[in-house]
């Protein structure tokens, strides 16, 4: 049998790690990529679980760890900037809420994108407007003109993913947790160390910075709100809506939203989960937030996207139809991804209290949670529950349709 030319869209973490599988597997993969570079920007992620052990098995977990953002722990603070409970980084693969692989999206994709294997063509500026498939393949119209055709079609983009409904219209459900994120980068201060440190304000609002390897210092702005269309807003409406929002927050607010200007790195997003009846139709697929965003709240959406990347590649390679393996993919996964989309109750409000009281009363358990004798086990049950899923193993040098 001829080898299969598959296509995957999105060049982040899913869409890359399904591609170095494939690759593996015997396919001719081409990875389309909107953006007309790599995207390189992006906060701190981390890897729990299975994810670390598809990564061992990519030869890749000791290239991550050397890329690793050097933080080192989570400290919650007040607003002088002193320390009501700290917990240190993990030293295995699920504990606290620093884990030990924390590196950041760009780089970690950087690093995917360097090791795609000799059959694998990565192409940038170019996306999916039409899908047209038969039963022996699927006619793909790029927003470049051109038409191709392939044998297979994944798509691994995120949560609001347009190109998705080509395949898939009205089908999937986006459910919001009722939280805006903001994301940006600042210059490296005297004051920033190597920790993460999270602050909380009344009116359901957080602030953070975390350390990166790149010479400077990564912040977060969480806040309580339906959605306000700030996901879809330009640059300067977005400052603005930030600045209204957190113009009254102390700690080093003030220094976040004095930085903030037309060119600053900023994103805004309105949390939500993804929620998909089914992640194949024909000869597509879903993978990664695409089909199972479970929102950063869950702390495993990393984790989730190179495991079912992984599965996904893996029963490809072992089956001789793809709808089986479509169907071996979904019956591996789902009960995972289910599992990791049950956010604890009362989350986000939980960790976003609206009142002063409520502030106070979240720092008094921390701590009580950071006190010496308590805190290994605290720090433990901190982490999210990353080891749920038993990983196959996948000769994926016996793909039965390459011969």
């Amino acid at each position: 049998m001829s080898r299969q030319h598959v296509l995957v869209t999105g060049a982040s973490i899913a869409g890359p790690t399904l591609a170095f599988w494939l690759d593996r597997a015997g396919y001719d993969v081409s990875v389309v990529e909107r953006a007309p570079q790599l995207r390189l920007g992006g906060q701190n992620i981390d890897v729990r679980g299975t994810g670390r052990e598809v990564l061992r098995r990519m030869n890749l977990d000791e290239t991550l760890l050397a890329g690793g953002t050097t933080e080192e722990g989570t400290r919650f603070v007040d607003e002088k900037g002193r320390t009501i409970a700290a917990f240190a980084a993990g030293d295995g693969d699920s504990d606290g809420p620093t884990a030990e692989l924390e590196i950041l999206r760009g780089q970690f994709a950087k690093i995917l994108v360097e090791h795609a294997g000799p059959n694998t063509v990565y192409r940038y500026g170019d996306h999916v407007t039409g899908v047209d498939q038969d039963a022996d393949g699927v006619d793909v119209t790029f927003a470049g003109g051109s038409v191709e055709r392939f044998d297979l079609v994944f798509f691994a983009e995120g949560i609001r993913s347009s190109s998705r409904e080509l395949a898939f219209p009205g089908e999937i459900d986006t459910r919001a947790v009722g939280l805006y994120t903001a994301y940006g980068v600042l210059p490296r201060s005297s004051s920033d160390d190597a920790w993460w440190r999270w602050f909380n304000a009344p009116g359901s609002r957080v602030a953070g910075l975390r350390p990166d390897n790149l010479g400077t210092t990564r912040f977060s702005l969480s806040w309580v709100s339906d959605s306000k269309g700030y996901e879809y807003a330009r640059q300067d409406v977005l400052v603005d809506a930030l600045r209204e929002t957190f113009g009254d927050v102390g700690w080093e607010v003030p220094r976040i939203l004095d930085s903030l200007g037309p060119d600053s790195e900023l994103y805004i997003d309105h949390l939500a989960q993804v929620r998909a009846p089914r992640w194949s139709s024909g000869r597509v697929a879903l993978v990664g937030d695409a089909a199972w965003c479970a929102t950063p709240l869950s702390g495993m959406g990393t984790t989730l996207s190179v495991t079912g990347a992984y599965v996904l590649a893996g029963e490809l390679a072992r089956s001789t139809d793809h709808r089986a393996a479509f169907a071996g993919y979904e019956r591996l996964m789902r009960p995972f991804a289910s599992k990791v989309q049950d956010l604890p109750p009362g989350v986000p409000r939980l960790a976003h209290p609206k009142t002063a009281a409520g502030v106070a009363v979240m720092r008094g358990v921390l701590r009580i949670a950071g006190s010496k004798p308590v805190r290994s086990i605290t720090s433990r049950l901190m982490g999210p529950d990353a080891a749920t899923l038993e990983l196959p193993d996948y000769d994926f040098a016996r793909n039965p349709r390459i011969q």
